[in-house]
């Protein structure tokens, strides 16, 4: 049975991959319907596998259910034993779950979303290229498989944040996401050999049991190993200060949004904290670093979201807060709340990303809220799910988001001491993000039809060029645009489903981890977290438990109750808050200025520098070395040539002659 489990995940991770290939080759054979019905085929059966690995996993003793499957030794030296392996376990079966089920919804989605796309063959060739890069990362057995799908992952993400090419704002975005990542790249490779220098290897599961005495006498090197992976963590999870590149990746098609944020990318910082859990329990200074970017991102997130005009952006912002409680929640030691969360949040993020896909086809690629209203009436089935994937992330119960978020927060309670401090701060969040969720549902589906909106409630769709909510100016229809489509969830089959299915994944998900009354999702984790000593202090008792969860009720109805007074009630009452708080208003607009610190302090220092470069030392080696130098030894080279041209016979016989003798006596002498 450990064969077939190991068989089954090499055929989990490959289906993506056939994909990716067959369409990238045939993509002028392969009609556009041809070419999305394979790429979600593909994903389908990927997940049909990954449910076949569970069973398998599942079948398994306890003590069993750590699967190594290896396919071939790529690097045997006296020093090193790195293997072409994948490590099947609790943990990475539920992400490969959540990647290739979320995945295959969004590519359903996409088939209908993207079909009038020009590039549609190309679009879903990086899509299968995307979550095949995420199942390497995710099923890797060692750190160089991890960092092969780490620099994957980021290789496709710019290629779908860019997706549309011909227009400026979109290849900025890719270019940003791209080098923020390689940044975050460069902490994964260097932490990582200062891993491997201590343990003399990077297979996770003789690392973790090399980890304790291999660092005891260099816990300093341990620590900087792990600070300096942590940095890839937050630059692809988007933690602050490395967060910026995702608001702008919304450049990028919806599905890829939903993609980014649901299933692959920003996850990713998450998993691996909870994959390196044994070594990160070896080093409080580390894990503290986890805790407090945590906690700093999901509070700062929250507040732009509060100010912020444009829909896919208000999501991101979401994204960006929501993956700081999972990473609180891991680097605190409450893993089994932190995975559980990201499983939850997989599930109405991508929905939320949907709905608003199919407002933004409706709207002709507007993405501007405060030019939307009333639009509940003509876009019903939208307005239910954007509801329902709202109210999970508000935190709401019975909503999935409600269990899994005050999980987190209840076992800091439980954990005490500082973290009750977090834990607060958790709660102050959460009131900041139901009301911002609600405030994109009042200004979006209530109050008032206006001129645009009421060409939608009398079922026409918008037609005009659409304004880029990076530039404010016009767009051609012809560069690509959301709204080029004019697809909505209420006129397409595929788009209905995939939204359906995952509103109602975001309804009942949450009964599958209930405190003290459901265990599923921590059952199944055990065999991966059942040596850690922190994750018994995070499980909170009952009391601590109900505590939680009437704070986080209390949060979320707060926060939409505010949010129901200023923009449902009393919608003309935020221009006179605005304006008395102006400074904190602008302030928040310009997202703290991170964008602004980064370009004064990394991004001007470096682009002076390559101008002093150009202008002084690269015009010196090029001009003076490289071409000076050469033609000076063609001239030298040729004059040797000439004088040897004597064009005497005799001459030319004695060289060779003597040549030749030369050449036997070498060889007479080596014999």
């Amino acid at each position: 049975m450990t064969s077939t489990v190991g068989t089954l995940a090499w055929l989990v991770l490959l289906a993506p991959l056939f994909g990716a290939i067959s369409i990238g080759l045939l993509f002028k054979q392969l009609s556009g319907r041809a070419a999305g019905a394979l790429a979600t085929t593909v994903l389908f059966t990927s997940f049909a596998l990954s449910v076949a690995t569970l069973v398998a996993l599942q079948s398994e003793p306890e003590e069993s259910r750590q699967v190594t499957a290896n396919l071939w030794d790529y690097a045997v030296t006296a020093g090193l034993d790195v293997k072409l392996s994948l490590l099947v376990d609790p943990l990475s079966v539920i992400m490969m779950l959540v990647v290739t089920g979320v995945s295959s919804l969004i590519h359903l989605y996409a088939t209908a979303y993207m079909v009038s796309d020009e590039g549609y063959n190309r679009f879903f060739s990086y899509l299968n290229l995307f979550v095949f890069s995420m199942l390497v990362l995710v099923l890797g057995g060692n750190l160089v498989l991890l960092i092969v799908g780490w620099g994957l992952v980021g290789m496709a993400s710019y290629l779908l944040i860019s997706f549309w090419y011909r227009r400026k704002t979109a290849t900025k975005a890719g270019i940003k996401a791209f080098l923020i990542n390689v940044f975050g790249d460069v902490g994964i490779v260097l932490g990582s050999f200062l891993l491997l220098r201590h343990a003399g290897t990077v297979d996770y599961l003789e690392l973790f049991a090399k980890a304790e005495g291999a660092f005891a006498a260099h816990p300093h090197d341990l620590t900087w190993g792990l600070v300096l992976i942590l940095l890839g963590a937050f630059a692809k999870s988007a933690q602050f200060p490395l967060h910026t590149w995702l608001p702008d990746a919304m450049e990028g098609p919806t599905p890829v949004s939903a993609l980014i944020h649901a299933a692959t990318m920003v996850t990713a910082g998450v998993y691996l904290i909870a994959r390196l859990h044994p070594l990160f329990e070896l080093s409080d200074v580390a894990a503290t670093v986890g805790v407090v970017i945590g906690t700093i991102t999901l509070v700062m997130a929250a507040t732009m979201a509060i100010v912020q005009t444009d829909l896919k952006r208000i999501i991101a912002y979401s994204t960006m807060s929501q993956i700081g409680y999972m990473v609180v929640a891991v680097s605190a030691g409450a893993y089994t709340a932190g995975i559980f969360h990201l499983m939850t949040h997989a599930f109405f993020k991508a929905l939320l990303f949907m709905a608003a896909g199919s407002v933004i086809g409706a709207m002709g690629g507007v993405q501007d809220i405060d030019r939307m209203g009333g639009l509940r009436k003509a876009l019903p089935f939208t307005f239910a799910c954007f509801m329902i994937g709202s109210l999970a992330l508000a935190g709401l119960p019975p909503f999935s988001g409600f269990f899994s978020k005050d999980e987190i927060l209840g076992g800091l309670l439980e954990r005490g001491d500082w973290y009750t401090i977090i834990a607060a701060i958790g709660y102050l969040a959460a009131l900041l993000t139901a009301c911002y969720s609600f405030r994109a549902i009042y200004k979006v589906f209530y109050g008032d039809l206006n001129e645009e909106t009421q060409q939608i409630a009398d079922g026409h769709h918008l037609h005009f060029a659409p304004a880029n909510p990076s530039t404010g100016e016009a767009e051609d229809y012809e560069v690509g645009f959301p709204g080029k489509e004019h697809h909505t969830a209420e006129e397409n089959l595929p788009m209905k489903v995939a939204m359906g299915t995952l509103a109602f994944l975001a309804v009942v998900a949450g009964l599958l981890q209930i405190p003290h009354v459901t265990h599923v999702v921590g059952d199944f984790l055990h065999p991966t977290f059942h040596a850690s000593e922190l994750l018994e202090q995070t499980e909170a008792s009952t009391s601590t438990a109900l505590l939680g969860m009437g704070l986080g009720t209390l949060a979320a109805l707060l926060g939409i109750g505010i949010a129901t007074q200023l923009w449902l009630k009393k919608p003309g009452s935020t221009a006179g808050i605005q304006a008395k708080l102006q400074s904190l208003h602008t302030l928040l607009s310009n997202k703290y200025y991170v964008d602004e610190a980064i370009d004064l302090i990394i991004v001007r220092p470096f682009r002076w520098a390559g101008a002093v470069f150009e202008r002084h030392t690269e015009r010196l080696v090029t001009q003076t070395a490289v071409v000076g130098g050469s033609s000076g030894v063609v001239r030298i080279a040729s004059a040797l040539v000439r004088a040897a041209q004597t064009g005497s016979v005799r001459i030319y016989a004695a060289v060779v002659s003597s040549s030749t003798a030369a050449i036997l006596l070498y060889a007479l002498v080596v014999r």
